[in-house]
Parts: structure tokens; C-alpha cells; sequence
């Protein structure tokens, strides 16, 4: 087998190779020449070149998003990692395991003018589970105290060696336990292309390990349950089976127990609530206080529901609880009680001690929600044709067991609206909850699933991202819909100044493109449609097997959206 000369180079790929981490996205350049070398030569490892490191990033990201395993991507030195940045954010905030192995100059080259050199070390610091800065030869980051290892100007190389599989180590075991993304900084020397036969180095590996959760006393908690009357349960992000269906149906047959998730909570049970915002879109000040809970008790990421949120934050619970392994936050200013536990884990220890508390919290609001999804219905069908009667179509057509992969901004909010059919497996960059690498993710993720995968977004994030179709590995069964209403429709919910130039320009970014010449450019298959009838014809075949991805653009008016979703919160109260 080939292998690059470099120690450090064979070193960071012995180490991936260990920990298991298969899936390895390359970008171009020089400077990884050697690793680049390694991974490709190396029949263990799954490789995708992907010439946009920004894109490349999302790539990965879905692809670890669906494996829930570290997948890395590898890099040039210079402004190339700095484009991974908005993928590492995502990550970060998503729990999603994101190794970068970013390529640097020597510690001596930079800051003296070289091309391709920027300061690499830590540049994700707030981003970042953990840094690692590595050493290649003895002119490189020596402490003191291993100055006195050197003989006759000779850097002691092990030493230099046991630093660099420490923090190769530390970082890949971070990524694997804390499920998040890691940067390993690697500076290389040239020569850069050298390659050997046989390795030089045999690298230790470290084995992860997970410090075990004490038994907690309960007791208390259980109590405080037993005892409240009005119990709400948030569900945000959370990946599909997340939770066993016998604690579900423990949850949903408590009549004090009201559960509410969201599209891409992937929960479903007939005794939940989705679609909080057609729950709460228009309740009275009277009615938010009947649905004010005692206790709250949140698990899954983050929550999309803006109008959750200020209920929360304005009739709060007496208690927060929240259960989960990784960050919790006190996003509803009340949060008291933080249970680090797999959500299986604790669900067995705590349910089993609870009780069925006499109540008609959960009642009341199933049947307002009943009520809700009949005015909802007679509201589309009367409606004419707009962003939200497109919705409508769309989601009522994506085939069973699918992957729908949903853009931010307009196209994840119209999605909360609907009751989703719960074979599906929804999937939303929410982490951030940016427009910048939404398609690039899908692709990622329906590579590494293999599911029928639909993609539904909106013009501004399509064209955002269109280097995402520069892309060797989209699989056939790919389906896109753009939503295109001429520019950033949401922005003409928010407050402002609407139908103004400079709205228009500066807000809303109105513009006349079309996805056309991109599929023509990329070799994928474009339709597109502007009415109801064109719609529904579109959508009966769009979803057959073809020998290429499919694009089905959807064009709607860019000046009664707006008002179609806001009067739809009185039409359905």
C-alpha cells in the first residue's frame, strides 16, 4: 500500500483509521497533498472530492448527521478552512461530530508574507469542542522544559511524536463521546508528495472512554410530578427513535401530561400535538394561562416555534426540567433542573415511580387542536394560489418512509403548520438556523442514508448554495423543490416597511432568477410550474425513479404570501 513519507501525516491517518471514522470529504490543494495521499490510497476509507470547502463542510455535515459517527473533512492551508466555519457552527450547536483536519505551513512561515498563510491555530474557538496544534520537527511550538531534550541541536522526535497522538487522540475521542465538531491543526514541510511503502510510525491508539453517571435520588422530582396538574412536554431536534414507544405511550396516556413537538422532533403519537404555532397561534391572554404549565420538561436540540418560546418566557412554569447528554439551555429563563442523561436511560428510571394525575389539561387542548386542523383545512382549500397552498400540495405528496430535508428561514416555518406523515424522517439545520448550506446537507445526508430523499427550499437559500450541485454523488433518487417567490418572502411577515425600493433591494432582495440554466449546467432534471393545476400534475411523477436527481421549481406571487399566512392564525382560531 502506499503511504505519504510524512510521520505526522501517517500518524493522523493511523489514528482516524482506529477510531473507525470511515468517511473522509477532500477538498484541493497542496499543502494536504500528503494526507490526501493516505486517505485515497487506503481502500478502509470512503472518499469524496469536493472542491468547495464550504460546501464541503455541509457535505459532511450531512452525512454525519444521518451516521451519528465523526466523518472529517481535509483541507489546504490559507482561507480554506475558514470555510468550513459555518458547517463547524452548525455543528457545534447541532451536536453533530465534524473532524477538521486542516493543513498549515510551519509555525516559522507564518506572518513573514508567504502565500496560503493565515493564523490556522484555534481559529474556531468558540465553535469548537477541541483544538489540536500539531508539531511536525523540532523548529516547531517546543516548551522550555523540552528545549533540555535536544542533543547536539537534535530534537528528541518522540517527544514531538507522544505530543502530537495525545492531541490526535483528545480530539477524534471528543468528537466520538461529545458528539460534536473537533480541529486538528497539522502542519506539514515539504516535500509534500514523497510517498513510502511501509509506515514509520505506529501511533497508540486511545480508547475513548465515558466517565458513568451516578445514581441520581429522584425521589424529589418524582414528586414534584406526581403532584402537578399541568405537565408540558417539549420536544425539539431530535433524530428519529430517539426515545422508546413504550415511554411515549406512558407520556401520552398521562391525562395531566400535554406533549407538543415539531416537525423535526420525529415523535409522533396520536395523543401529541405538532404544529405548536397552529396550536398558539392566536390564543387570548386568558387562554395562554389555562395552558401555562406547572412543570416543564423539555428533551431533543433546539425548538423553531418563536411562539413558544415567548409563551414560555412570559407565563413561565414553576420548574424547567430538561433531559439530554449534551448542552441544555435555559432558553425559556427558568430552567432548574438539568438531568445528563441519555433520554431512555432516564425515562426508565423516572416513569416507572411516577403516577396518573386526575386532570383535563391534555384534553382541553387535544380537542382545541381537533378543532384547529378542520379550520386549518377549510383555510387552504379556499385560499389562492401562494406559498402556503404549495406547502399543502408538497407535503401531502412525499412517498412514505422518506428523508425530507427542510431549508431555514419561509420553508421550515410553513412545514410546522402541517401534520406530517409520521413515517417520515425530517431533517433541518437549526443548529444555526442559517440559509447557507441547507442543500449541500441534504446531499450529504441522502448519500450517506440511501432512502429516497426530498428537499424542499426556498429560492434565496438555493441560489445561496448552488455550489452544492457541483457535487459527483448525488443520488438519483435526489429530489429538490424550490419554492421561488422572487426573493426573501419572510421578511415581508416581519415589521417593516414593505412595498418600498428600498425594501425591495435591501430586505426582501427581489430578483427574477430561475434554477434552469444551474440543473441544465449540473445534468439535472428541471421543471418548473406556477399554478395549482401545473402543481399537481408536476408532483403525481416527480418522485419516480429516474437516472438522474430531479428539480421541480415552483413559482409563486411574491405579494400575498404575506398576507395569507398572517390572516391564517384568526381564520383557524
Amino acid at each position: 500500500m502506499k503511504y505519504p513519507k510524512i510521520p505526522l501525516a501517517q500518524t493522523v491517518l493511523a489514528l482516524c483509521k482506529a477510531k473507525n471514522i470511515k468517511h473522509i470529504v477532500l477538498s484541493p490543494g497542496s499543502r494536504n497533498a500528503p494526507l490526501t495521499i493516505g486517505f485515497t490510497h487506503d481502500p478502509f476509507f470512503k472518499c469524496y472530492s469536493i472542491v468547495d470547502e464550504r460546501c464541503a463542510g455541509f457535505f459532511a455535515l450531512g452525512i454525519a448527521q444521518q451516521l451519528q459517527e465523526p466523518v472529517a473533512v481535509v483541507c489546504t492551508s490559507g482561507s480554506a478552512l475558514l470555510n468550513y466555519y459555518p458547517a463547524v457552527s452548525e455543528a457545534f450547536y447541532s451536536t453533530i461530530p465534524l473532524v477538521v483536519l486542516s493543513t498549515d505551513r510551519p509555525q516559522s512561515r507564518i506572518g513573514i508574507g508567504d502565500g496560503q498563510t493565515i493564523n490556522q491555530q484555534n481559529v474556531y474557538a468558540n465553535h469548537i469542542l477541541y483544538s489540536a496544534n500539531l508539531t511536525e520537527d523540532s523548529n516547531e511550538n517546543m516548551s522550555d522544559a523540552e528545549k533540555t531534550s535536544i542533543k547536539d541541536g537534535i530534537y528528541e522526535q518522540s517527544i514531538i511524536q507522544k505530543k502530537n497522538e495525545i492531541g490526535i487522540n483528545e480530539a477524534l475521542n471528543r468528537a466520538i463521546l461529545k458528539q460534536g465538531p473537533v480541529h486538528i491543526n497539522i502542519p506539514f514541510n515539504e516535500p509534500l508528495y514523497d510517498i513510502v511503502e511501509e509506515l514509520s510510525v505506529a501511533p497508540k491508539n486511545s480508547i475513548p472512554t465515558e466517565s458513568t453517571a451516578k445514581d441520581e435520588d429522584l425521589s424529589s422530582f418524582v414528586n414534584d410530578w406526581n403532584t402537578a396538574k399541568r405537565k408540558l412536554v417539549l420536544v425539539g431536534v431530535s433524530a428519529p427513535n430517539i426515545v422508546e414507544q413504550q415511554y411515549l405511550d406512558q407520556l401520552a396516556a398521562d391525562e395531566s401530561v400535554l406533549v407538543l413537538t415539531e416537525s423535526t422532533s420525529n415523535i409522533h403519537h396520536k395523543n401529541f400535538i405538532p404544529g405548536i404555532d397552529k396550536l398558539i397561534g392566536a390564543l387570548t391572554c386568558e387562554e395562554f394561562e389555562t395552558l401555562q404549565p406547572d412543570l416543564l420538561l423539555t428533551f431533543g436540540g433546539l425548538v423553531i416555534s418563536k411562539k413558544i418560546k415567548q409563551f414560555l418566557r412570559k407565563y413561565q412554569p414553576k420548574q424547567h426540567w430538561h433531559i439530554g447528554e449534551h448542552t441544555a439551555n435555559d432558553t425559556f429563563f427558568i430552567l432548574n433542573k438539568v438531568f445528563k442523561y441519555p433520554e431512555n436511560e432516564f425515562f426508565s428510571k423516572f416513569l416507572g415511580a411516577t403516577k396518573s394525575v386526575e386532570s383535563n389539561y391534555q384534553l382541553v387542548w387535544l380537542r382545541e387542536m381537533e378543532s384547529r386542523r378542520e379550520k386549518h383545512s377549510a383555510y387552504v382549500k379556499a385560499i389562492p394560489f401562494s406559498d402556503f397552498k404549495v406547502f399543502d400540495s408538497v407535503l401531502e405528496s412525499i412517498p412514505s418512509h422518506s428523508q425530507l430535508q427542510i431549508g431555514n428561514s419561509s420553508a421550515i416555518r410553513y412545514a410546522q403548520l402541517f401534520d406530517l406523515d409520521p413515517t417520515l424522517k425530517v431533517f433541518c439545520n437549526r443548529g444555526t438556523s442559517g440559509i447557507d448550506g441547507s442543500t449541500s446537507t441534504a446531499i450529504g445526508a441522502a448519500v450517506a442514508s440511501k432512502v429516497q430523499t426530498v428537499f424542499i427550499t426556498g429560492d434565496l437559500s438555493f441560489f445561496y448554495d448552488s455550489n452544492a450541485l457541483w457535487n459527483n454523488y448525488i443520488p438519483n433518487n435526489f429530489r429538490i423543490i424550490i419554492i421561488n417567490n422572487s426573493g426573501g418572502g419572510i421578511f415581508r411577515i416581519l415589521p417593516g416597511h414593505k412595498n418600498t425600493e428600498n425594501f425591495d433591494t435591501y430586505f426582501e432582495t427581489k430578483h427574477h432568477l430561475t434554477a434552469k440554466q444551474l440543473c441544465e449546467m449540473y445534468h439535472l432534471d428541471y421543471q418548473s410550474v406556477s399554478n395549482n393545476d401545473e402543481v399537481q400534475t408536476a408532483l403525481k411523477t416527480f418522485y419516480e425513479q429516474t437516472d438522474k436527481p430531479r428539480v421541480l421549481e415552483i413559482a409563486t406571487p411574491s405579494t400575498q404570501n404575506d398576507e395569507i399566512l398572517l390572516k391564517y392564525f384568526s381564520a383557524i382560531k
